[in-house]
């Protein structure tokens, strides 16, 4: 088992716990009793890998992460076209991974699962093969990814909130608990309980993130052209771009949310309907 240099602040590992000599364990890292750390597995320093977790091979992790208890990370995938060519699941700095989660590498041979830095998944969230989770993302208990999904920066998935494979959530999106997404969730938005449903825009994450009044006041302009009384979205993309340019062109926060649409290949959720409540404030 390769360790800190020097034997500087050397890895701490409960004689409990069973770690692979191949694995790769950096200063300050916390094995707890009963916890495994498979051949081939990187884990950066200041790791803790509490009681009972499991950590497979092709695993790599940066550091400050927490693997909470009953956490597997890195398993083989659910996926019946696996063939047990070798995978990976990288993760960045500082996650926190609480009980039950399962977090599964890639499919084909080579391929990779991501998560970012700073992403808190609560009990039994679960991230599927080949899955794109970029920083601050927050995964409530029992939220799900398929495999291929992609979620944006600082998103928020409510408990049992549910992504199809290959969909796409947009930077800064939020889906209410429940909420089924097989359609692309737009960038900004949150989503009604139910299926495909917009209710609004995140103004509470945009506000903890940071944005201006005019920035929001911006997004929320866009929403409304592009989903408020579900237009044809083709049509009403092209009608809010031809106004944004009259006014000088769009704002970084509306070419964000007009870029992502563009690029949807499943579709993207629908908003409301005339008469229903906007979800926005």
């Amino acid at each position: 088992m390769a360790t800190s240099p020097d034997g500087v602040d050397p890895p701490r590992i409960d004689p409990r716990a069973i770690v692979s000599p191949e694995a790769t364990l950096a200063a300050g890292v916390e094995i707890g009793p009963f916890a495994i750390v498979e051949a081939g597995v990187v884990i950066g320093a200041r790791t803790r890998i509490l009681a009972h977790a499991y950590v497979c091979s092709g695993t790599t992790m940066g550091t400050d992460n927490v693997i909470h208890m009953g956490a597997v990370v890195g398993h083989e995938p659910q996926d019946r076209a696996y063939s047990g060519a070798p995978t990976r699941l990288e993760m960045g700095d500082r996650n926190v991974i609480r009980e039950g989660c399962q977090l599964h590498r890639g499919t084909a041979p080579g391929t990779v699962t991501v998560i970012g830095d700073d992403c808190y998944l609560m009990a039994n969230a679960h991230v599927g093969h080949n899955c794109r989770v970029a920083s601050g993302v927050v995964m409530a208990n029992g939220a799900v990814l398929g495999g291929h999904a992609s979620v944006g920066e600082r998103a928020f998935l409510s408990a049992h909130a549910m992504v199809h494979q290959h969909t796409r959530v947009g930077r800064l999106a939020m889906l209410q608990g429940g909420t089924a997404a097989s359609k692309d969730v737009p960038p900004f938005c949150v989503t009604r309980i139910g299926k495909n449903t917009l209710a609004g825009v995140n103004v509470v994450g945009l506000k903890r993130a940071g944005f201006s009044r005019t920035q929001i006041m911006a997004v929320r302009r866009a929403f409304r052209v592009l989903f408020l009384n579900r237009p044809n979205l083709g049509l009403a993309r092209e009608r809010l771009l031809a106004a944004e340019q009259e006014a000088g062109g769009p704002g970084d926060e509306v070419r964000e949310l007009l870029d992502f649409i563009a690029a949807a290949r499943h579709g993207v959720c629908v908003g409301t309907r005339a008469g229903e409540a906007d979800g926005d404030d």
